[in-house]
């Protein structure tokens, strides 16, 4: 990775000045790393903003994405980028720093919450405080960059911090009815959210984070694991749908045996929702998981 970015910086220095305003007077344009960030940026810049989100694919891993030329300039031409931080896009740090533009405006959701550098889980999107806080840097930022229509961007944001009051009156009534539920899951995707319901993660942080890394897991955690699905102590097997092996396949084998209800997550969010129905849909099929011993194992495209 660190050498494909090194080979396009010096087209990128040439190149970024013609690509970055093709936008009509009076227009934004924006990135957001991660589609789910993108989705948020584009409900509060609405018209007066051109959004692109660069990672996209809910079938892929997003941890193998590589950087492509159309994918730097479309960043080093962005007058606001929002990024994840934590490691998780650190490629595209040297994009920006390759390109430098006085009027670009940076969001890095891990400084916006200021975490550490060494949080373990990087997927901040799945955390009910990340996005509220995330589109209100995001209006400001709009209105910095075009105060003409700063009031709004303000109003944009309102409304997205009130459409999330659905998502978040299901985590409150999932929590009031099943608090401290057993699960299992493949690695900590949507674990912020998880822990939010109230839910008790039975799968040992060790194995999540070395198949998030892809290093090889402890011989007992994956013991323990097995054990969780044999045993059936949880309730529910949460398995990430982008980043599969043999490892998590034998998971999902061993859960279905046992009739444990499985729930697929993502790391991007998938074709057809906005950020606000995808999260609501995820807890949706937790409860199912829960209550009806119902598995979602993918989430169908289209829903809105």
């Amino acid at each position: 990775m660190a050498e494909l970015i090194g080979s396009l910086l010096i087209a990128l220095i040439v190149t970024s000045i013609g690509c970055g305003h093709a936008l009509a007077a009076g227009s934004i344009n924006a990135v957001g790393v991660e589609n789910e960030y993108a989705d948020v940026i584009s409900q509060i810049g609405g018209r007066y903003v051109q959004v692109t989100a660069i990672e996209t694919d809910p079938n892929t891993d997003p941890h193998t994405f590589e950087v492509s030329p159309k994918v730097a300039s479309q960043i080093a031409g962005a007058g606001l980028i929002v990024k994840n931080g934590i490691g998780y896009d650190a490629w595209v740090d040297k994009i920006i720093a390759a390109t430098p533009a006085a009027n670009r405006k940076v969001i890095d959701v891990q400084n916006l919450l200021r975490l550490p550098n060494s949080t373990p889980n990087p997927h901040l999107w799945y955390a009910p405080n990340t996005m509220p806080t995330v589109a209100k840097a995001v209006a400001a930022d709009f209105a910095a960059l075009d105060p003409a229509h700063a009031s709004y961007f303000q109003a944009n944001a309102a409304k997205f911090d009130a459409s999330l009051k659905p998502w978040l009156a299901a985590i409150a009534s999932f929590k009031a009815r099943y608090n401290g539920t057993p699960v299992a899951v493949t690695e900590p995707v949507a674990d912020y959210m998880i822990q939010a319901v109230g839910c008790n993660i039975r799968t040992p942080f060790s194995l999540q984070a070395a198949i998030m890394n892809g290093t090889d897991p402890a011989p007992q955690d994956v013991t323990t694991q097995n054990d969780l699905f044999a045993g059936r102590e949880v309730k529910a097997f949460l398995y990430n749908q982008q980043v599969t092996d043999t490892l998590t396949n034998s998971f999902l084998d061993l859960a279905k045996k046992n009739d444990v209800p499985v729930v697929g997550v993502y790391e991007t969010m998938p074709t057809g929702y906005h950020y606000q129905s995808w999260m609501a849909v995820e807890v949706e099929a937790l409860r199912k998981a829960v209550a009806d011993k119902v598995s979602t194992e993918k989430l169908s495209s289209g829903e809105q």
